[in-house]
């Protein structure tokens, strides 16, 4: 596991959030689970998936990932929205997006 990643999950365990590692996975895939609801997931150790809804997307201005080799042809109405984490600036991203995400779980 990289260095951002590991700085990541430490901030969202603060948050609340649990990361769970596929059964006999070794690939970096693992969900994300807010008080037990999977709302994102790591393809990798720099790629994260997230559950963020159409109007959040659409709001923020997110624009999916043009060169994606998990999700090329994701629909540009889905509610999922593909993030790469390449700094320490993509760490504090993703944890807004994190908690943007969370507000928008129905608990």
């Amino acid at each position: 596991m990289n260095a951002l990643r590991v700085s990541l999950i430490k901030k969202l365990r603060e948050l609340g959030v649990e990361e769970r590692a596929g059964p006999g996975r070794d690939d970096g895939f693992a969900s994300l689970l807010y008080r037990g609801k999977d709302f994102a997931h790591f393809h990798t150790d720099t790629e994260l998936d997230i559950r963020l809804g159409k109007e959040v997307i659409k709001r923020e201005g997110l624009v999916s990932l043009p060169d994606s080799t998990v999700h090329p042809g994701r629909a540009k109405g889905s509610a999922w929205y593909e993030f790469r984490i390449s700094g320490a600036a993509d760490v504090q991203k993703a944890i807004r997006l994190v908690r943007l995400a969370i507000e928008g779980l129905k608990l």
